[in-house]
């Protein structure tokens, strides 16, 4: 073999060689484009769920009258309870209340007496409190945020459950029921909503009918809370 002849095979095999690379990256850039230019993946999202959550800051506590009231020639007593609410609601919350045994809410605790009953009125509160020959239990609310209270406890004047009306402290009275009763109606949100304040009313008129029994007479309510 000549040494033209091994030149020429030689040009040829690196031409062979040349073309085939040239070839094959071509190919290669056809069908994987996307390492030849730049690709994005997305948008994505990253979620994360905050729960809501309500809970009282400050419990109601036992609530002691007072003072005693004689049998029978009557009198009146009264005490108060108060709790606060902590929720991320950001539309508030309401605040119900209800209470065991309807109808004679205190009951003696030694006789089972249950001669103070209930305040008659067991829808809207009432303006004002009305007597009777029979002993009566009634709770009135308050808030150090009055536009929290419920419009049940708000009056014109003349009646109580008046959503355009104003707050009378000691003035809308209801008589307990075993059914919730909305005492809070907070709309916004606030990490720490107002004082809600409960006062108790226990009247004994002169020579009660039913009559009372010398004892000590227990009412058992429970506040409930909900975010709205």
């Amino acid at each position: 073999m000549t040494q033209l002849h091994i030149i020429n095979s030689a040009r040829a095999a690196f031409v062979t060689a040349v073309i085939v690379t040239l070839v094959a990256s071509f190919a290669f850039l056809v069908l994987e484009p996307q390492v030849s230019r730049a690709v994005t993946s997305g948008p994505f999202t990253i979620s994360q769920t905050i729960d809501g959550e309500i809970s009282f800051l400050v419990d109601a506590a036992n609530v002691t009258m007072d003072g005693s009231i004689n049998g029978l020639t009557g009198g009146n007593a009264t005490g108060t309870t108060f709790a606060v609410v902590q929720t991320n609601s950001a539309t508030g919350y309401i605040m119900q209340i209800s209470f065991e045994n309807q109808g004679s809410s205190m009951i003696g605790n030694s006789t089972s007496n249950q001669g103070i009953r209930d305040y008659s009125n067991t829808g809207e509160p009432t303006l004002n409190f009305t007597a009777s020959s029979a002993a009566l239990f009634a709770y009135t609310v308050n808030a150090s945020t009055t536009s929290d209270l419920d419009d049940s406890f708000l009056d014109n004047g003349v009646s109580c459950n008046q959503p355009a009306g104003g707050f009378t402290a000691n003035t809308c009275w209801r008589g307990p029921t075993t059914a919730n009763f909305q005492v809070i109606d907070r709309g916004i949100s606030a990490p720490t909503g107002a004082t809600t304040t409960l006062q108790f009313l226990v009247n004994v008129p002169n020579a009660p009918v039913p009559a009372l029994d010398s004892d000590v007479y227990t009412a058992t309510a429970t506040l409930t809370a909900n975010n709205q």
